[in-house]
């Protein structure tokens, strides 16, 4: 049917646009004498296909229109709900609350979306009063009224007496703190219609999408680990994200600027980010941490929750969210809000909604499903850990992130090969479901490149639950082969990068665990079978995993008293990585040329010697060390162990 093929393509053509459809908001339609076809709840429309649309009979729908319900606001909404489900033809789907107006309104199609520049004049004070300046009689508004069967009824009466005067319903309707519906016949004239109403109030407003980015404060590595673990003490672990940029720094810069933005100006803000924000000032580190406990502290008891979004001065915004879907959510709404308030001010200031709107919406059960649905869930045995793998651009490193990403985590892939690195990061996010995944180049030997890849890490989650030492190098010789350079290479990667890993991850972990008496973190390295017994003409390699064992004990005991556990896991042999397999500079390459196994001649004679030492008859894979690393993750007793995954070639003595 070519008007839904039209349909789809209208509705992903606005809902891929930031400047027309924040967090997947919004709804379309199309419309014959018999049906209509709507967005169904959780659905985004960028995405949307035919199954994204709920289908109703419009007879059957016609009867909201003339039934009598009840006078109790959550009693009528559901009567409502139900009459909407029974005019539902696709069962399995719930039509957006809006199907009514989209109904009512008598065009083919109907596009209603929360455009940045429409919201700045819809949530302005003078809103009213510039509407009929700029639009005249092309438009009818709506002043704000309370969403659902209420504001379905005020559309229609106000349509249809448009249409006693006008003998056509509006094509444009703009909602007070709410947004625009625009109906057509065709899609092309929807297009036109949302190209005349933006031009307009541009040229009127001063709009300013964009904004200059800014470096976050490397101070945040000393505060929002410790805030993050305040605001996680009530509804389970949260992650943080944090953002910064011009138009942020201006509303952070003093409380009468935050102020202009201390209240929701539309239902979805309410929806995704409550309605009340938290606002931080302080002289030191210290400073903010006190305060910070402390308003957090009365946030919660007062409101029953903790807060969504904090905005501090001179770091930015932070979105505080159940998982870290929610908190890109959570910025991009309350950001958008910020460009709605710069512009209102061409229309007489920025118009918050009241009390008495805002606690309905909040109490509404539409808007609690959309929460609901939007927030999504990665459900797991990590779930909402932030777990940094390095090496995790490839082998045996990647592996294991995909298998911790697979449980629920939040997954810093740190890794020197850039290239590469990017590009599994990438894959990963086609995994997720509500955890994120990130990139970091990373260089394991590098002071100051572990710095920044913890900066990242909490700038981009909040803290830091897990890290996983597995970043290592390989130069197979014995003595008269083995160059004094090689030696030192394979040893500063393996031994004192372990070192220096460790101990960046274990101040963020302290920190984190200071705020959190329950809290546990978790250092692993991933050492090899090589750290449990010595590896002829492997030397180098053996002996810095030798070394890794004895740091492991002894940060174990260092940092238990931190309630941060210390392990390795010492794999066999991941035969079909590249560690082993590469055909340039893989170890059975390197064996067969060192000599290591008597008699081969082939790396096939290499290899098979190896699977023979394995009383399993298998080599180890990431999944099998996964295993291992969810163990020392969940329990709460070992700490300093070396625990060998070798398919028993292996054993502890």
């Amino acid at each position: 049917m070519k008007e839904i093929k039209q349909l789809i393509e209208i509705s992903r053509k606005y809902g891929s646009d930031s400047r027309y459809v924040i967090a997947g908001g919004g709804n379309t339609s199309y419309k014959d004498d018999k049906k209509i076809w709507v967005k169904a709840s959780g659905h985004a429309l960028a995405t949307i296909t035919e199954d994204g649309f709920a289908v109703l009979d419009r007879q059957k729908l016609n009867i909201i229109s003339e039934r009598k319900y009840s006078a109790n606001a959550a009693k009528r909404e559901e009567e409502v709900k139900e009459d909407l489900a029974v005019a539902c033809i696709t069962k399995d789907r719930r039509p957006s609350v809006e199907t009514s107006m989209h109904n009512a309104i008598d065009y083919a199609f109907i596009v209603h979306l929360h455009p940045t520049v429409v919201n700045g004049l819809m949530c302005s004070k003078n809103a009213e009063t510039e509407t009929r300046k700029l639009f005249g009689d092309e438009a009818v508004y709506i002043p704000y009224t309370d969403p659902g069967y209420v504001l379905f009824k005020e559309v229609e009466t106000r349509i249809n007496d448009y249409k006693k005067k006008k003998g056509k319903h509006p094509p444009v309707v703009l909602l007070q703190n709410h947004g625009i519906f625009a109906g057509a016949d065709t899609t092309k004239d929807i297009e036109t219609i949302y190209r005349n109403v933006i031009s307009k109030i541009e040229k009127k407003a001063a709009v300013k999408q964009t904004a200059k980015s800014e470096k976050i404060c490397d101070c945040v590595q000393d505060t929002i680990p410790a805030i993050r673990m305040m605001l996680s003490r009530q509804g389970g672990l949260k992650t943080l994200k944090i953002r910064n940029n011009s138009r942020i720094g201006k509303f952070a810069s003093s409380q009468k600027e935050f102020d202009k933005i201390a209240a929701p100006f539309t239902p979805d803000v309410i929806v995704y980010c409550k309605s009340k924000y938290v606002y931080l000032s302080a002289k030191d580190n210290e400073d903010l941490l006190m305060k910070a406990q402390k308003e957090i502290d009365s946030y919660t008891e007062k409101n029953g929750y903790t807060p969504k979004v904090l905005i501090i001065e001179g770091t930015g915004l932070v979105a505080v969210g159940d998982n870290a879907a929610g908190c890109d959510i959570i910025l991009d709404v309350y950001e958008d809000m910020m460009k709605v308030a710069e512009i209102a001010q061409s229309f007489g200031g920025e118009h918050p909604m009241t009390q008495k709107q805002i606690n309905f919406i909040d109490n509404w059960e539409v808007e609690n499903y959309r929460r609901k649905v939007s927030a999504g869930s990665a459900s797991g045995r990590v779930e909402n850990k932030t777990i940094i793998v390095t090496g995790a651009a490839q082998g045996f490193g990647e592996g294991i992130a995909e298998c911790l990403l697979k449980e629920g985590a939040n997954i810093v892939v740190a890794d020197l090969n850039e290239t590469v690195g990017l590009a599994t990061a990438e894959r990963f996010l086609g995994l997720c479901k509500s955890n994120r995944t990130i990139f970091v180049k990373t260089n394991v030997s590098d002071t100051i490149s572990l710095r920044n890849l913890i900066h990242e890490t909490v700038c981009n989650f909040g803290g830091l639950d897990v890290f996983i030492s597995n970043a290592g190098v390989l130069r197979a010789g014995g003595l008269e082969e083995m160059t004094p350079e090689d030696f030192e290479f394979v040893t500063k990667i393996n031994y004192n990068a372990y070192f220096y890993c460790t101990r960046a991850a274990s101040r963020v972990m302290k920190l984190q665990n200071k705020y959190a008496p329950e809290s546990y973190c978790d250092i692993i390295q991933i050492n090899s079978k090589s750290g449990l017994r010595g590896s002829k003409a492997n030397f180098a390699y053996a002996g810095g995993k030798f070394g890794g064992i004895g740091l492991t004990q002894s940060f174990a005991l260092e940092l238990a008293p931190f309630r941060i556990k210390v392990n390795s896991i010492c794999p066999g042999n991941f035969y079909e990585g590249p560690l082993w397999s590469n055909p340039e500079n893989g170890l059975f390459k390197q064996y067969l040329h060192a000599g290591k196994v008597p008699g081969a001649k082939t790396i096939e004679d290499v290899r098979k010697f190896y699977m023979d030492q394995v009383p399993m008859r298998k080599g180890t894979g990431p999944e099998d060390v996964t295993k291992a690393a969810l163990y020392l993750i969940e329990q709460t007793c070992e700490t300093g162990q070396a625990i060998p995954v070798t398919g028993g070639q292996v054993m502890l003595s």
